[in-house]
Order: structure tokens, then C-alpha cells, then sequence
């Protein structure tokens, strides 16, 4: 589950360009040798966002921006066919504008061809003179988040229709957050009022959902074991007999839920092998051994004499974290083979895990203060297991990449950490999408592909969640179907609208048994929706996502954003656009019953 984490404005540009079909991000984070392309790369960038920036100025009544705003480039992606889009934070008299994000689209001429904005109405306080001060805004966020305060800096939180001047603290050695991590607080800087007070990593599991698993009294064990390795793989290190270390080395893992899999490794020594894997930026994973540790530099750096990393089972710490590595690489190959993504951030630098982080600790997160994945090693009463398969993984590395493009945020959350709203909601749906899709590439016999979340974590009812029939998930209440009430709807619960959309348009309604996995996606209206294919409409999704969403985007607009992207790779009278249609008003979402704004 997403926590909201709201940073401060990043300045960095990456540049990103789409070829044809999935393939959607390039050149983020140029590998070495690149010079004379980087420097190419960087200046078109440069050019392209000072266009966008002028446009969006120029264009003031549809962009909203006004006197005092600056906008600062956080990616640039270049089309294929020829169109510009550039993603905006927002400062407004110096200060970070929270949900003052946007995206500037251009023509391949570098006019401007119209924007997709988190916030419909001017960004401007009525006063910018605060009535507390900076140690009383601390003084109140340490009291509420109980823990301990950092420097209040002043921000404008545009918010839920709001421009007031407050000031945002973030709180460490949180008393109220799960493992005592940070949160996130803002304080109205004129009354005194905490506008929002969340936790800044990323939960798999909701403490609506862990209440609910207690009350039925379930206890979840799944089976594990180590299986055999897949044909063709090396089960020893291949590394050569040369001195120089350190070297790359093809290692093996003895997982949990994955069997025996290929890891590669980085030899430090004639006989010590790292859990690093030098081919992927130097993606690793480390054990926190107990700690609740938000620095990555302070996991233990795992190493063996032989190149083999667990025995499949949890009496060998190394098991977990073949099954965390294993999962990781997946995912960053997922993107990078599907999308040219280099990186969760899309910026070729590492992804970064943490096994066995806390005590008794029944989930998983994203945790963007460590840039990185921590796993529990669940609580040994209701979960028996870590936390850490391959679906787990890649919808939690999601968060990552969602928090890295559009950043979706719910609109509130409650006093148990408990998320509402269609932005969060949609970002749990993105995790779940992408998560499935994760296990589909993957292709792992141990960890067969399908549209079910949460498959391997041995609950009664053998899921968490589905993408075809989200309703038959009973512990979280997911619905298939929009209704106005679903705008306040839990996070997971609500997720079921867009999850079921994208399943609609990859495999159409009704029933069908794929990988041996029975279906049944039934319709709002009785429609029959035909799909086009996982591989369609991943693009198209995924090209929703970095292009045309940004914090505030609900259902409709995903609606809005997915038809945009279904019209950029396929074409306005297409046969997936029109599908694209078709299944978001299978989950009752149109254009007809489109709400009021409510930002």
C-alpha cells in the first residue's frame, strides 16, 4: 500500500523517448561512454523544457499557472511520432506548490498542443505572511506524528482545492507509523490546523486488511521449498579464474517461493560473493537483521563462500533474500525490456532491498526515504512467512515508478493510516497491474503468471486481489464498478475500478481459463468486450501513466488519459481506442457521468 510522501522539488531532467509499440523511456540516465549522445541528449532536453515552460506561461488561462509560479522540469519524454511532453513541479514565490504538479504537451514544432494538470484552479495564498512560526509548526508535528521533528519549511498546499500557505515537517522515529518509520506532516502556517499526517513508505498491506485477517482468526503459511533448477541455468558461479576483483559472477538462489533461480553476483574475492548484481547498476540486497533502518547503508551486505544464497526455506537467512533479488532484477527487466525504463526512477541507478527489516513484521513497503524495498518477516502468529514474492515485489516496485512519474496521492487518510480516494486508489490499481505483469514476464513454473495479487501468501480465500472479478476479493470489499461514493472509497477496495478496466481491454469479459487459471469478468451493463491483448494494453496504460496523470488523476481522467495514449500509439479510429472505450464504460466510468471537479 502507497504511502503519500511528499518531497521536496526536484530540479534533475531526465529525458525520456518512446519507439514504437511498448517500448516508452530511453536515455534517462545515459550509460558511460555516452558522452558526446548525453551532452546531445541533455541540450535537446534543455530545449524542449524551456519550450514547454514558455508555453505553459503563454497559455496561463488553460495552465493555470500565475505571477510568482516557477515551474521546474522533473522529466522530459520524446515521441516517436514527433510530440513533446514535459512534467512540472511547481514554486510559487519560492515555496513548493504540493499538488501544483502538471504536464505541458507539445507538437514536434514545440507549440503547444494543450496540459494535464493536478490542480484546476489558481495556485496563489491569500496571505503569505505565516501566524506560526517555524518551531511551533515542528513543535505540533512532532506531537502529532510522535516522534521527532525536522526543520519546517514553508510550502503553498494547493491540495483538494485548497491554496493555503503552510508550513511541511517530516517526523523521524515515528510512535504512530509501523516500525516506527518517518512521516510526512503539514500545519497551516495561519491556523495552527494539520492539513495531513502520513507515513512515508508504502505498505503491501493496509491495517484495515491485517485488522480484518485477525478478526476471522486466519493464519497464513504458505507452502515453500527450493524445487529444482530451471534447465539450462548454471547452479555454480561461472566466474573465470582472473585476480581482479571486483568481478561479475553468475550465482544461484534457493528461494522460497521461486525455486532454484540464476542471480548474478558480484566476486569480491577468491571465495566471497556479494548479493549485488553488477549488470543491473549494482542492484542489491541487504540484511537489515532486525533493525527498523530507513538507511540502506546500514543493512549488512550478504555474502557466501560458494555463490549460492539460501536453502528454500527460512532456517537460512539467505532464502529471503534470493526471493527479494530474484523479484527486484525481474521487475527492473520487466520495464527495461517492455518500456526502455532503465531504473525504477528511470535514471540507471540501482534498486535496493532490505529483507528481514523490524521485528515481527507482517508486511512489505516501498520506502522512498531509503529509496529502497524493506520485507518483514511477518509476525509469526498470522503471517508465518516473509513477505517477499514475486508479485509482492513488482507491485510495490510500482509505487516506486508511479512515485517517479505522476506520484498519485489519496485525497485523505484516516487516523489507522487507513488511504481514501481515486488517486490512491488508481495507484494501487497501477501496482497491481504492473505487479501481474511483472509475474507474466517473469514466467517462473514455481510463480505461474496470472492476474491474481497476493496468490502466494496463503490466505483462505487464495488471493488478496484479481484483476478480472475484483468483488470476489471479500477481506478488502473491492468493487468492479464506479459509483459517485467510490471518489472516498478505500485505496485497495476502490483499486477494483481501474483493474478491472485494463483486464476488459487485455482479455475481454466473460469467462477464460489462461495458464490454467479460470476467469470471469463480468460488465456494468451486460456489454461484451472483446480485448486486445496483455501487450496492448500495458502500452497503452503505461503510456497513460508517465504521459498523461499526475497527483490528482481519478478514474475519469484515467479514462481521459488511457484513450489519449490508445490515440497516440494506435490511431483516433483504432480498434484499441475503441476498446479502450468500451471497457472503462464496462466499469461504468464515461463520459456522461463524469463528476464535478473536486480539486
Amino acid at each position: 500500500m502507497r504511502r503519500p510522501h511528499i518531497r521536496s522539488l526536484a530540479v534533475a531532467v531526465a529525458v525520456t523517448t518512446a519507439a514504437t509499440g511498448l517500448a516508452g523511456t530511453a536515455f534517462a540516465g545515459p550509460d558511460a561512454g555516452a558522452g558526446q549522445a548525453a551532452v546531445a541528449q541533455s541540450s535537446s532536453a534543455a530545449s524542449v523544457a524551456s519550450a514547454a515552460r514558455a508555453a505553459a506561461f503563454a497559455h496561463a488561462a488553460a495552465t493555470g499557472v500565475s505571477q510568482g509560479d516557477e515551474l521546474h522540469a522533473t522529466d522530459v519524454m520524446i515521441d516517436p511520432e514527433g510530440a513533446r511532453h514535459v512534467r512540472f513541479t511547481r514554486t510559487h514565490q519560492g515555496m513548493a506548490v504540493l499538488g501544483g504538479d502538471l504536464v505541458v504537451h507539445l507538437t514536434k514544432q514545440l507549440s503547444y498542443a494543450g496540459v494535464t494538470r493536478a490542480a484546476d484552479h489558481t495556485v496563489e495564498p491569500a496571505t503569505t505572511d505565516a501566524k506560526l512560526s517555524a518551531a511551533q509548526a515542528e513543535q505540533k508535528a512532532a506531537s502529532v506524528a510522535k516522534g521527532d521533528a525536522g526543520t519546517a519549511v514553508l510550502v503553498v498546499d494547493a491540495r483538494d482545492g485548497a491554496s493555503a500557505l503552510a508550513y511541511q515537517v517530516t517526523v523521524a522515529d515515528s510512535g504512530t507509523t509501523e516500525g516506527g518509520g518517518s512521516r510526512t506532516v503539514v500545519v497551516d502556517a495561519v491556523t495552527g490546523k494539520v492539513r495531513s499526517n502520513t507515513p512515508d513508505s508504502d505498505e503491501f498491506l493496509s491495517p484495515e486488511l491485517l485488522k480484518t485477517l485477525r478478526e476471522r482468526g486466519e493464519v497464513a503459511d504458505p507452502a515453500t521449498g527450493v524445487g529444482t533448477l530451471s534447465a539450462g541455468l548454471t547452479s555454480a558461479s561461472a566466474a573465470t579464474a582472473a585476480s581482479a576483483y571486483p568481478k561479475t559472477a553468475n550465482g544461484t538462489g534457493k528461494s522460497l517461493f521461486v525455486g532454484v533461480v540464476p542471480l548474478k553476483t558480484t566476486q569480491t574475492a577468491r571465495t566471497t560473493f556479494q548479493l549485488k548484481d553488477p549488470t543491473r547498476y549494482g542492484t542489491e540486497t541487504r540484511d537489515a537483521r532486525g533493525g527498523y533502518t530507513e538507511s540502506f547503508s546500514r543493512g549488512v551486505k550478504i555474502t557466501t563462500k560458494n555463490d549460492v544464497f539460501g536453502n528454500g526455506a527460512t532456517s537460512s537467512r539467505n532464502s529471503a533474500a534470493a526471493d527479494a533479488q530474484y523479484g527486484i532484477t525481474k521487475t527492473l527487466d520487466f520495464y527495461k525490456k517492455t518500456f526502455a525504463r532503465k531504473g525504477i526512477a528511470n535514471n540507471s541507478k540501482p534498486a535496493k532491498a532490505m529483507v528481514h527489516w523490524g521485528e515481527k513484521i507482517a508486511n512489505a513497503f516501498w520506502d522512498p526515504t531509503c529509496g529502497c524495498m524493506l520485507y518483514g518477516d511477518g509476525d509469526g502468529d498470522m503471517f508465518k512467512k516473509p513477505l517477499v514474492a514475486l508479485d509482492v515485489t513488482g507491485h510495490e516496485l510500482t509505487h516506486g515508478v508511479v512515485d517517479a512519474t505522476a506520484k498519485l496521492e489519496p485525497t485523505r487518510v484516516d487516523a489507522d493510516g487507513n488511504q481514501y480516494g481515486e488517486p490512491g486508489a488508481l495507484n494501487e490499481s497501477l501496482a497491481d497491474i504492473f505487479g501481474s505483469n511483472v509475474e507474466f514476464f517473469a514466467n517462473n513454473a514455481k510463480d505461474k503468471p496470472d492476474y491474481l495479487i497476493g496468490e502466494k501468501m496463503g490466505l483462505a480465500q487464495k488471493f488478496l486481489r484479481r484483476l478480472d472479478h475484483p468483488s470476489l476479493d471479500v477481506l478488502e470489499g473491492t468493487i468492479d464498478y464506479w459509483a459517485p461514493e467510490t471518489y472516498d472509497a478505500e485505496v485497495h477496495a476502490g483499486s477494483g475500478v481501474s483493474s478491472h478496466a485494463y483486464y476488459l481491454l487485455a482479455e475481454g469479459s466473460g469467462q477464460k481459463t489462461i495458464g490454467g487459471v479460470q476467469y470471469d469478468s463480468p460488465t456494468y451493463d451486460g456489454s461484451i468486450v472483446k480485448g486486445i491483448g496483455r501487450t496492448k494494453a500495458t502500452a497503452i496504460f503505461y503510456r497513460a501513466l508517465t504521459r498523461y496523470m499526475v497527483s490528482t488523476t481519478d478514474f475519469h481522467d484515467a479514462r481521459t488519459a488511457t484513450l489519449k495514449a490508445a490515440k497516440d500509439l494506435y490511431g483516433l479510429n483504432s480498434t484499441e481506442y475503441l476498446t479502450v472505450n468500451k471497457a472503462w464504460a464496462a466499469v461504468n466510468v464515461t463520459s456522461a457521468n463524469t463528476p464535478a471537479a473536486h480539486r
